[in-house]
């Protein structure tokens, strides 16, 4: 069975090939994954893999630091570093912080 990531082949529309400035916390979830790889906490296979597994429909809805996000959430609760509502509450308290200074990105998104 093909995976999310197996699109060779298949039919599609037009590879958006221009690269965009990213965002802050596109930065922010890559430097997150680069010290959490420098610890040792996750490797290269295990994010590939991650993200692989997200499963068709997340992986085509998400876009590409989302699926990073996930799959970092993902990877520290079931290595016992978090909880889910231990994330579940500095995600309330980061998006209340930037819905009250008028930052807040990404609205209309799944919180």
């Amino acid at each position: 069975m093909r995976g999310p990531h197996d699109v060779g082949g298949l039919p599609d529309g037009p590879i958006e090939t221009e690269a965009h400035p990213l965002t802050f916390w596109e930065k922010q979830i890559d430097g997150l994954r680069a010290a959490v790889g420098a610890k040792g906490l996750v490797n290269t296979h295990e994010n590939r893999a991650a993200v692989e597994a997200l499963g068709h429909d997340a992986y085509n809805t998400l876009h590409y630091y989302e699926r990073w996000t996930a799959t970092l959430c993902r990877q520290m609760i079931d290595k016992g570093l978090l909880t889910q509502d231990e994330i579940d509450a500095r995600v309330a308290l980061i998006r209340t912080r930037l819905a009250e200074t008028g930052e807040l990105e990404g609205e209309g998104l799944a919180p």
